[in-house]
């Protein structure tokens, strides 16, 4: 078709509608959406606080200029007045358009009041939390600008699309963590650059750190591998920070060894270190708490990556100790076949996680089999076998268990009764106590209650302990009178051992016989302890 039989478009249309449709995308003005009329008196458009806008109907300008009208006009809706001061007060803030030479500030708004004001100021303040998010997308990366609806791929997320579809070791697990970029949570619990809950299976990373794609790969299998080797729950009794750059000084050897994208700047890493365990790095550098206490994981401000507990609510996987193991195991098992050889020391913990550790409460029912001995049964013709019916001529003697308590198998418990205390956890603890005893043939421990002083129960029916229990919450937790009553006891063995049941917040404890700490999963004693500790999950 010739030019002369094209359509003739007019661009001051072009520009007014291009306006429009950047108001509508626009977070904090598509909150405020209304319909536009071309049709005002005034030399530009004006607006009724119901809601109205009408714009000039041959007014010729530009995008910008069009776009700040509309935005003009619409903060006089979301503020509710008729006066333009506030409203050009606030408008330079938005960098939104251009203000026209000819403006006139008169005459912006049309008719009375609303007759439902609540209704746009209430959208004016979402509108101004959309606003806010997207601008930390915008800084994040997350978005190119404040009015792009479609979200661009951050680095993060590309690289962590990688391993899925590159790196068959942590295909599986890339798959199932879940990132959380929030620079607002990152701020409030000091997140530098990343930190890892194995807990919720999240990561949590800082959008404004600032790395390339090839260092967010390598941070991310940091942090995955933190989570899938469980070493937040690995620390046991030793100084967390410390535990936590042990971890670090490890695992970064791993994945500078492998080539697993490209280490930042400042990161923990010590080749003379190779080939060690993490508790063997941690042995290590506990010669020098002072230089190690100074170094940096990558949530910074000396503080560990490793969280315990998710940042968000609480977590959704029954059982992580099964998805971890099987995605490092399957990621394993495709990444030999397809990728070639590993670091020694990453494949054994990995292969160890085939055969897991003992859970509580089998650990502490073969503590009971070591230091609470069944008692020896014995035959007794005073007591006639329950076979003697069957042949009523021929004298059968039957067992029998010695009857005095201080012949019988017995223990001491400690019990922590305080207010911190998880009565949930507690009644777990007692009621394996109690199972066990049973299956030992002990018929009652030696109890005592200690919170801000200590309660001597005397000697309570293993079933029984439970009831008894009451958490009285006294304040601070004093648990060496109750040890010392116990040792000084004179209807108590010698050799009785001692099982004391806390959640960590006690005193220093000395026990001069063998024993054993019962506390919750993620607590720790405020000393070494010299016998077995625990964790009760």
């Amino acid at each position: 078709m010739s030019k002369r039989g094209k359509a003739h478009v007019d661009p001051a249309v072009l520009a007014f509608q291009a306006a429009d449709r950047r108001i509508d995308a626009h977070p904090l003005f598509a909150a405020l959406s209304t319909y536009v009329r071309r049709d005002s008196d005034h030399p530009w458009a004006d607006i009724s606080l119901d809601g109205m806008l009408f714009a000039h109907p041959t007014r010729k300008a530009t995008e910008d200029e069009w776009a700040w009208v509309f935005a003009h006009c619409l903060l006089h809706l979301g503020f509710q007045t008729h006066d333009c001061k506030p409203v050009l007060e606030f408008q330079p803030a938005l960098k939104f358009g251009r203000m026209p030479d000819s403006w006139d500030p008169d005459r912006c708004v049309r008719g009375e009041a609303s007759k439902d004001p609540d209704k746009w100021t209430n959208r004016f303040a979402a509108g101004l939390s959309n606003a806010a998010v997207a601008a930390i997308d915008v800084a994040g990366g997350a978005r190119s600008s404040l009015t792009d609806a479609r979200p661009v791929k951050t680095q993060w997320e590309l690289a962590l699309g990688w391993f899925v579809s590159n790196y068959p070791l942590l295909g599986a697990l890339a798959t199932t963590m879940k990132i959380v970029a929030d620079a607002e949570l990152a701020r409030g619990w000091d997140i530098s650059i990343a930190a890892v809950s194995a807990a919720s299976a999240e990561i949590y990373v800082n959008p404004l750190a600032g790395l390339t794609k090839l260092e967010w790969r390598f941070v991310l299998a940091h942090e995955m591998l933190h989570a899938a080797l469980r070493h937040c729950d690995r620390v046991g009794g030793r100084d967390a920070y410390l535990w936590n750059i042990a971890a670090d000084f490890v695992v970064n050897g791993w994945l500078v060894e492998m080539g697993v994208g490209t280490a930042p700047e400042g990161l923990l890493h010590d080749p003379e270190l190779r080939g060690l365990s993490v508790e063997s790095v941690y042995d290590r550098i506990t010669t020098d708490l002072r230089r190690y206490r100074k170094l940096h994981t990558l949530r910074g401000n000396h503080k560990g990556d490793l969280l315990g507990e998710p940042l968000r609510g609480p977590a959704d996987f029954a059982d992580l100790d099964d998805f971890y193991r099987r995605a490092l195991l399957t990621g394993l098992s495709h990444h030999t076949t397809a990728r070639g050889l590993l670091p020694s020391g990453l494949v054994e913990e990995i292969r160890a996680l085939e055969h897991p550790p003992l859970s509580w409460d089998a650990q502490l029912a073969r503590w009971f089999e070591e230091f609470v001995p069944a008692p020896e049964k014995r035959r007794s013709y005073a007591r006639a076998s329950r076979r003697q019916a069957s042949t009523p001529d021929i004298p059968r003697p039957g067992w029998i268990r010695p009857e005095t308590l201080d012949a019988r198998p017995t223990f001491g418990v400690v019990l922590d009764t305080s207010g911190s205390m998880d009565p949930r956890l507690l009644g777990k603890a007692l009621g394996a106590i109690a199972s066990y005893s049973a299956a030992r043939d002990v018929p009652a421990a030696r109890v005592v209650f200690c919170d801000a002083m200590a309660y001597d129960a005397g000697y309570l029916p293993v079933e029984d302990i439970a009831g008894r229990v009451t958490v009285r919450g006294r304040g601070g937790t004093v648990l060496q009178p109750g040890i010392d009553l116990l040792e000084r006891a004179g209807d108590f063995p010698a050799a009785g051992p001692v099982l004391v049941i806390t959640d960590g917040w006690c005193d220093v404890l000395r026990i001069r016989r063998e024993h054993a700490f019962l506390i919750p999963a993620g607590a720790h004693l405020p000393f070494r302890a010299r016998g077995p500790v625990f964790r009760m999950s």
